[in-house]
């Protein structure tokens, strides 16, 4: 027989330890809201620190927390948020400013993880993975009940799917080159109407142009062409939605803004406007 070696009863090595559990990721906290708040009920930082102890299970939170928070020193985690606001009579949503992730969006409503994977019908665990990752994953109705579920405009819907950064990059390149080659890519990303989508990036491709016009000038004022077209381009998402908005609808009279509350909702659209691919 093989003769079997005992394992030693003092290890060389010790086993590796476990990793730290990372830090919840806090919420966008809106401090000069909740310092607002505070003074509007007329509460000192201490009454605020003493509610959350007491009423709301925190046993950790001292005055000088309420402070750092509404200095924008520190920004309170989850669970820290939704207790401030119930000690400042308000929803989470007040105390947070403008959500940009999947989880910002469902914090903002006040829903917790299981609420939202119920609703979309995933299962909890796949839901967080997605909120962790920031990468969303679901069919055409799973994305529609997302965006009804948290209220989610078409530029919110965007950004949360983790479409923005490709998005970026097929605008500057519509904006530099030929624009009419990236309308069907753009539309794979932004589910709305071809003609909206057309309109939108020839307008960034005119004025791409006409800022590079502009600044160019007969003593070789490339320097300063370059520069405002590379803040142009910085900034070309948020141009691109500023055009969809600006753009009228020739055939309803409708302006965008009014699509944006209407068929920029995946409850109240027009059929065809916002296909919710994914």
């Amino acid at each position: 027989m093989w003769a079997v070696r005992r394992p030693s009863a003092r290890p060389s090595h010790s086993p590796p330890s476990p990793p730290a559990p990372s830090a919840p990721t806090a919420p966008p906290f809106n401090a000069p809201a909740a310092r607002r708040l505070r003074a509007a009920l007329g509460m000192a930082p201490e009454h605020v620190a003493y509610g959350m102890r007491v009423s709301y299970g925190h046993p950790h939170i001292t005055p000088d927390h309420v402070m750092a928070w509404e200095r924008g020193a520190a920004a309170p985690t989850s669970s820290e948020l939704t207790a401030l606001a119930g000690v400042l009579w308000c929803s989470p949503a007040e105390l947070i400013g403008r959500p940009r992730t999947l989880r910002e969006h469902r914090v903002a409503r006040c829903l917790a993880p299981e609420d939202v994977a119920r609703a979309v019908g995933h299962d909890v665990q796949a839901y967080l993975r997605m909120e962790e990752t920031d990468t969303w994953r679901g069919t055409d109705r799973q994305s529609a009940a997302l965006a009804d579920l948290l209220g989610l405009g078409l530029p919110d819907f965007v950004t949360v799917t983790g479409r923005d950064a490709k998005l970026g990059d097929l605008l500057r390149s519509a904006a530099t080159t030929r624009w009419q080659a990236y309308v069907r890519p753009v539309a794979r990303l932004v589910p709305l109407d071809r003609r909206f989508l057309e309109g939108a990036l020839q307008g960034l491709h005119e004025d791409y142009q006409g800022h590079m016009a502009a600044t160019l000038s007969w003593g070789g004022g490339s320097g300063d062409a370059g520069g405002a077209g590379q803040d142009f381009l910085d900034r070309i998402v948020e141009h691109f939605w500023t055009k969809l908005q600006d753009d009228t609808d020739p055939e309803a009279g409708q302006t965008t803004e009014s699509r944006r509350t209407g068929s920029w909702k995946t409850g109240h659209r027009r059929p065809g406007a916002w296909k919710t691919d994914s």
